[in-house]
């Protein structure tokens, strides 16, 4: 407790596994953001370096004190104190208001009268479920507004271009995770035992929401409007795993429910890895090109290799392939999908294998997104001649850049050790967990349920991957 509020209403902070898991993510990003924007902010960008680094670490302090803020007082001041770009203007003012009061209006419901602010307290409130579902359904609009859900997303893609690299890194890699975090903080520990239908809604509004962003990012011709609506996908993937989460709680399918949780956490990790890494390639190629326009930029491989092969991890984890991070989590929450059959309600059975459906989809479009921006950016012959002159990353960009690389790589390779350190949360939010169950196969395989019905080997894939790209080589050399 920080008597650091008003008179009466102190800070309560408080770390559990759900909040260490969390924390873990903003540090391990914000570590490689950090070390690439101390090369990155020397250079300036119409900002003083000393204002741009003091505004860039008042964002993290705050992201973390949403983290372990434990009464509504102090989540409302750290949530508020996480002020994007002013240049994404006042549209994103009007959303993150609205957020923000459907935000304030949950936790009233939640203190249901008692006065009590704490977080403690609203978990010993016994809430109707009608006022139980409005303090969910307030809580999704409020936090769904900062992730970017659907209709709330419009802030998104103009916030991420206005703001300079580092921090669009932070926005998406971090401070959407936030948001994700406040859901989960509701939905499983705050407002009591779920509904099956909150999960419906959640599945609903995710899966729109990847649709709208996974299509979008394929037309774009900005680099970081194409990143930010493939975030936008990706966040309708984990309210995707959120939904299936809520369904299996509520039908008490517990094992179910720990592997939907299992890949909610998983990809709120691999994405801050990977989505971090991309911004950040991004924010090198617009200072040494002063371009941010794909039909303008090609070649870069040549003039900016290190770069380019690090944007490459990035590209590989964001179009789910293997052996990196964001093949991972996807195959967990696929596997939810495919394990799923046996619901109690009749209209879920036919409604959750159409979600399957959609979510494959979705991956298969975000691979062409991908490969669209990498080709685009750095592949094929120099659009401009101007290119000729592009540099290479700095020193500290590429430290920072190859820590990232380096996470995403290090999440897909070794699964089963990555849910060891995760399952404390998961257990705590639903009582049961996946570590055991994945422990009994090994640290070399991932197997949810069991080999037989479904494992994946990545150290296999990537061994397979390695000797496939030297055989090529080996090809290619002799034909020369």
């Amino acid at each position: 407790v920080l008597a650091i509020g008003l008179p009466s209403l102190p800070f309560h902070l408080r770390l559990d596994n759900l909040t260490a898991v969390f924390a873990l993510l903003v540090g391990f990003v914000s570590v490689g953001i950090s070390i690439f924007a101390a090369g990155y902010f020397r250079k300036g960008e119409g900002t003083a370096p000393g204002l741009m680094c003091l505004q860039y670490h008042f964002f993290l302090a705050s992201m973390l004190l949403v983290l372990m803020a434990d009464d509504a007082y102090a989540f409302m001041v750290a949530w508020e104190g996480m002020a994007e770009i002013r240049r994404a203007g006042y549209l994103y003012l009007l959303i993150a208001h609205i957020g923000a009061i459907s935000i304030l209006l949950s936790f009233g419901v939640m203190t249901s009268g008692s006065g009590d602010y704490s977080f403690a307290g609203m978990r010993a409130q016994q809430l109707s479920p009608f006022w139980a579902s409005a303090a969910y359904l307030l809580a999704l609009v409020g936090f769904g507004a900062k992730a970017g859900l659907l209709p709330l997303h419009v802030w998104l893609p103009e916030a991420h271009p206005a703001a300079p690299s580092p921090v669009s890194a932070m926005m998406s890699g971090v401070m959407l995770k936030t948001a994700i975090y406040g859901l989960l903080r509701v939905s499983f520990d705050l407002v009591g035992d779920p509904l099956w239908w909150w999960g419906v809604v959640a599945m609903a509004v995710g899966l729109l929401t990847a649709v709208f962003g996974v299509l979008y990012s394929t037309v774009q011709s900005d680099m970081k409007r194409l990143l930010a609506y493939s975030s936008i996908e990706n966040i309708g993937l984990l309210a995707v795993g959120l939904g299936l989460t809520l369904i299996f709680h509520a039908y008490r399918m517990e094992g179910l429910a720990a592997l939907a949780m299992t890949a909610v956490l998983y990809h709120c990790l691999a994405h801050a890895g990977f989505k971090s890494l991309l911004f950040l390639c991004t924010g090198s190629v617009l200072h040494a090109t002063k371009e941010r326009s794909l039909g303008k930029l090609g070649g870069l491989i040549h003039r900016m290799p290190w770069v380019a092969w690090l944007a490459l991890a990035g590209v590989i984890a964001s179009a789910g392939l293997p052996p990196l991070s964001g093949f991972v989590s996807e195959w967990l929450l696929l596997q939810a999908f495919l394990f799923s059959p046996g619901l109690p309600h009749s209209w879920l059975n036919m409604v959750v294998p159409v979600a399957a459906a959609v979510v494959a989809l979705v991956a298969a479009l975000a691979g062409f997104a991908m490969v669209k921006f990498y080709g685009i950016v750095f592949l094929g012959q120099m659009r401009e001649p101007a290119l000729k002159e592009a540099h290479d990353a700095g020193p500290w960009e590429r430290a920072g850049l190859v820590w990232l690389a380096l996470i995403t790589l290090l999440l897909g390779i070794f699964p089963a050790t990555v849910i060891a350190y995760i399952d404390a949360a998961t257990r705590q939010l639903l009582g049961t967990g996946l570590a055991d169950k994945v422990r009994e196969h090994g640290w070399w395989m991932l197997a949810p349920i069991s080999p037989e019905r479904a494992s994946y080997e990545p150290l296999i894939f990537l061994a397979t991957i390695a000797a496939a790209v030297l055989l090529g080589r080996q090809l290619v050399h002799r034909q020369q």
